[in-house]
């Protein structure tokens, strides 16, 4: 139940101006679809997170290239597996073998064909920070225009509380009060909804930096793979085959 000033609030509210009552939707539907969205960034990194160790675990007990890419199909979560999946499916369109990210041969992989598969890593790995970021300038948005839309309908209480002051001729607390409560309710409500927003976005970003780096480092480590001759390449180099 509310307390006393609980219902203070409540009674200032109900009887707040048309304005300041518009004011007080729009900084609602704000903090409404800030947490929202919150709550989604949430689930999709934790989904991420999940299915990058997952797939990092397929990787690791897969012998053969075909098989870390048919389970790297299932984390559509993961960029690391999108990642995988684009390298492996460039490979195959540019007439490689079954297994084109562990098949042994003579040699790595031509200088064109790194290119082309480096290009392709890259254009995927663009799509997957894009994906990361979505609706994250809703919240830099809800950050950066609350406390201003906040801040409109306090000065719009203060319009109001001197207006008392001008219809009643007397600056009492009882005249006055009506007024600024109205505008600090509003100056508390863009805050409300700014604050979570600010803190989340840049959560939020860090996060994205983090992932970025992480699919920079394994595009670096799928091309250097590619370019090194295969195992047993090497071993008849040094047989002397």
């Amino acid at each position: 139940m509310l307390n006393t000033s609980g219902w203070a609030v409540v009674q200032l509210i109900a009887e707040a101006g048309p304005v300041a009552k518009g004011v007080l939707v729009v900084l609602g539907v704000f903090s409404v679809l800030c947490w929202a969205l919150i709550i989604e960034k949430w689930w999709q990194f934790r989904q991420v997170g999940q299915q990058t160790a997952a797939f990092q675990r397929a990787a690791r007990e897969g012998r053969r290239a075909a098989l870390v890419y048919t389970a790297a199909k299932k984390f559509r979560e993961s960029p690391l597996a999108q990642l995988y999946v684009a390298g492996h499916q460039e490979l195959a369109g540019l007439g490689e073998v079954a297994d084109p990210l562990r098949e042994d041969g003579e040699e790595g992989l031509p200088r064109e064909r790194l290119e082309a598969v480096e290009r392709a890593l890259r254009r995927v790995a663009t799509l997957e920070v894009a994906r990361l970021e979505r609706y994250l300038p809703f919240l830099a948005t809800t950050a950066s225009a609350c406390p201003f839309i906040g801040l409109f309908g306090t000065v719009w209480g203060i319009i109001s509380a001197f207006q008392g002051i001008g219809q009643q001729g007397s600056a009492s607390l009882a005249v006055v009060a009506p007024g600024i409560s109205e505008a600090l309710i509003a100056t508390a409500a863009g805050l409300g909804a700014a604050i979570p927003a600010v803190m989340a976005y840049n959560y939020f970003v860090n996060r994205v930096k983090h992932w970025a780096t992480e699919m920079e480092g394994f595009a670096l480590e799928l091309l250097n793979g590619l370019a090194r001759p295969a195992p047993q390449a090497t071993r008849a180099a040094k047989d002397g085959v």
